[in-house]
């Protein structure tokens, strides 16, 4: 039983408890409020302690005006643990004692990161931990730069952590929607939240493969060239961003959110749709956005980033492989192509799976939301509440925190499903489901089978 619980998938589900119950504790002290402020209930300061481990952003409360200097800085470090992931930090300190990480432990932090198990993990992640604490202090240059007051040195920094962990909390009421125009300001975001977004691995490849071209190293006689996975995350990221901005600016101009210039309109369709996949912030109120901009936002967030990244959803990879499932569906073929290469059986079989699992998941938790929300309420006195609570179900399984304004609101209950939802979001379905597998008992017989009509 014990060696059960404490096999290579559980130690992280046990390592995020564990720091969350932590924070729990730290947000609840009287010195990480401001003066003035009613106390937080303990259910409160472990959804937020949840909401930052699991690098959300929704809040119950306002995070600029609620909690003091401390208690920013607590959040901003559950934010960090969070972001880079409790057993990356584990497995740095190990190495850093001297101690041997074993092998399965190598292969699990492997198949997180890396999709290669023969990876060298200690300057991995010396790289990922550096590469990180490089990227959000040039970030936080770049906001104080841009708007010194709107951003001091603690503003900017706490911003650009959140950007890049895509942990959407921010110091202002309205997160970003005074800077909606501003070009600048925009971009710093919009890059913060990309390169946290494509994963730890996509980062490295991209700064490998440039150092290779710029030396002029070359691979077999040809030049140094971005990995398979690299090339998919890239290329299928840049469709999202890029459909999504379009589709949620019609849907917008449409509906009569006139906001500026035709170019300043852009800006935020483009903001909104970067956003939406993984990290939190916005420049127009969610709730004021159209039925259309609101369910396309739904499907970006439910994909969400890619592996080994900050961003939570099903990934980027997967939806590449079921859109490549149905392509071959439609030819006849009989294998998943994309791009140079044809896909195993056994990766089809697991993105088909965490897309049902997933699925599953975010059906029944909004069953259980719209129970708990008004589960007594009419349907003619709650329309909207279906698309309000759905959006809130998948903006936490997403790990995304964008909310139409249902979460300060929320029942007890409700909070408890949302939790859930944030912590299955930001450990991966797929990864539970390997932390179960440990109990299941292959059977060693089989039965005969028969085909089915189907459809």
């Amino acid at each position: 039983m014990r060696s059960k619980l404490f096999t290579p998938f559980w130690l992280p589900i046990w390592f995020f408890v564990a720091t969350i119950f932590g924070g729990t504790l730290l947000l609840h002290m009287d010195a990480s409020r401001n003066p003035g402020v009613p106390a937080i209930s303990w259910l409160d300061a472990m959804f937020t302690s949840t909401s930052a481990v699991c690098v959300t952003g929704l809040a119950v409360v306002d995070t600029g005006t609620y909690f003091s200097p401390l208690g920013q800085a607590l959040l901003l470090g559950l934010i960090q643990l969070g972001a880079l992931g409790v057993m990356t930090y584990t497995s740095l300190v190990f190495i850093l004692l001297g101690r041997r990480v074993s092998l399965t432990d190598r292969l699990a932090v492997g198949k997180a990161l890396l999709h290669d198990p023969s990876f060298r993990l200690g300057r991995f992640l010396a790289h990922v931990v550096l590469g990180t604490l490089g990227i959000e202090l040039a970030g936080a240059f770049l906001l104080h730069l841009f708007d010194s007051r709107g951003f001091p040195l603690w503003s900017a920094v706490f911003h650009s952590v959140s950007a890049f962990c895509n942990a959407g909390f921010s110091l202002h009421a309205d997160s970003l929607m005074q800077w909606r125009t501003h070009w600048g300001i925009n971009l710093a975001f919009m890059a913060l939240i990309t390169l946290g977004g494509l994963g730890f691995f996509v980062l490295y490849d991209c700064t490998s493969t440039l150092k290779k071209r710029v030396r002029g190293i070359s691979v077999q006689g040809l030049p140094a060239r971005l990995t398979w996975h690299s090339r998919i995350v890239l290329s299928t990221s840049l469709v999202l961003v890029l459909g999504g901005a379009l589709v949620i600016f019609v849907a917008e101009e449409a509906g009569g959110l006139r906001i500026g210039t035709w170019d300043q309109a852009m800006l935020v369709s483009l903001f909104q749709s970067v956003t939406c996949r993984t990290a939190g912030f916005n420049t127009v109120e969610i709730g004021h956005m159209t039925n259309v901009s609101l369910l396309f936002m739904i499907a970006l967030m439910f994909i969400g980033g890619s592996p080994g990244s900050c961003a939570g959803g099903i990934k980027t990879t997967t939806a590449r492989v079921i859109w490549g499932f149905f392509v071959s569906q439609f030819k006849g073929g009989d294998q998943v192509r994309i791009g140079r290469f044809a896909l195993e059986r056994g990766a089809l079989s697991r993105a088909v799976t965490l897309v049902v699992l997933a699925s599953v998941l975010v059906c029944a938790s909004t069953l259980l939301l719209n129970i708990s929300e008004g589960g007594d309420v009419p349907h003619d006195m709650a329309r909207g509440m279906f698309l309000e609570t759905l959006f809130e179900v998948m903006s936490a399984f997403g790990t995304v925190g964008l909310t139409t304004g249902m979460t300060p609101s929320l029942t007890a209950p409700g909070r408890i499903v949302v939790m859930v939802l944030m912590m299955v979001g930001r450990l991966g379905p797929i990864w539970l489901l390997s932390a179960l597998a440990g109990w299941q008992v292959k059977p060693h017989y089989s039965i005969p089978e028969k085909d089915l009509p189907l459809g």
